[in-house]
């Protein structure tokens, strides 16, 4: 499941939407915004349901608007898709406040490409007003056990920070997203990305689950990374699994997510707060993606108290 999202990337063309406001190092201060959901979540939904997310835009975000969700977090391949969807989320009165973008920065001949392609989708994004931009750097090689080198792993960290300090230039944060292949090898990756990069530059989008799931289902290492990463964290991801498997909506279960508000709470965080309640094989299956998050909704607000 860790490399789904990357492949969905590059078959599946992004949706959008538009604003908000936030700045690395100043998410105690920032409004939030409001609650948001991933695309991926749906893409989930409607391929068990045997439906193609972007097959017609049009009908998914109908259905997505349907939910009563302001805001709407799309992943892109490249500048084009963002102009081609933008009036399509206007329609549907949208927020975008942050999107998903795919980079390759731990080799030197490929970083550079890769940046400009961000960038470029930066540009595309102004009239949309979009303020985060979460990237989960690809690996060495889809569903490969390799681990990166410490000599790729210092050149991830510094691109990642120029990337960071350029988006930061045109008034846009870069958070840093995991899933569980980072957490390997004592989560060597995930720590140097954030301790070789400078806070003003790179911020952390805590994907929970991923956190949790990479760390062999551990809330100990989910709550000691909050202690130690906590003031970058501009953005979660919210999901929830029972005895390990991804539930259809958010609710109690193997996270303690009241414990978590509380922790990011004690240290003056309001981050961005984006639904990504996901599908796998063995999910339950008892209502469709409407459904599902109609119910999320409620229950993100209760918790999180937005």
């Amino acid at each position: 499941m860790e490399t789904n999202r990357r492949q969905f990337l590059k078959a599946v063309p992004a949706l959008a939407a538009t604003p908000a406001f936030l700045a690395a190092g100043q998410v105690e201060k920032a409004a939030p915004f409001p609650l948001s959901c991933n695309q991926y979540s749906w893409i989930t939904f409607y391929a068990r349901d045997g439906k193609d997310w972007s097959a017609n835009p049009d009908a998914s975000l109908a259905d997505f608007a349907s939910t009563g969700l302001k805001a709407y977090e799309p992943a892109f391949n490249n500048a084009g898709e963002v102009t081609k969807l933008l009036p399509l989320l206007k329609k549907y009165q949208l927020l975008m406040p942050s999107v998903y973008v795919n980079t390759s920065l731990h080799d030197a001949g490929e970083a550079g490409k890769s940046i400009e392609s961000v960038l470029s989708i930066a540009e595309a994004l102004k009239p949309a007003n979009t303020k985060i931009i979460v990237t989960n750097p690809n690996p060495i090689k889809w569903g490969s056990a390799e681990n990166k080198s410490d000599a790729q792993l210092a050149e991830q960290a510094k691109n990642m920070d120029r990337l960071g300090a350029e988006l930061k230039k045109r008034g846009m944060t870069l958070a840093y997203h995991t899933h569980d292949v980072e957490l390997r090898a004592a989560a060597r990756e995930f720590h140097h990305m954030l301790l070789a990069t400078d806070p003003k530059n790179v911020s952390l989008c805590l994907d929970v689950h991923w956190v949790y799931r990479g760390a062999g289902n551990s809330q100990v290492a989910l709550f000691d990374i909050v202690k130690l990463y906590g003031k970058r964290i501009t953005e979660l991801h919210i999901r929830q699994s029972k005895g390990e498997i991804w539930q259809e909506t958010f609710g109690e279960g193997d996270i303690d997510y009241p414990r978590l508000v509380s922790s990011l709470h004690a240290i003056g965080i309001k981050p961005h707060l984006v639904l990504e309640q996901c599908l796998e094989k063995t999910s339950p299956k008892t209502m469709n993606a409407t459904e599902a998050h109609k119910k999320d909704m409620v229950e993100v607000k209760r918790v999180f108290g937005v």
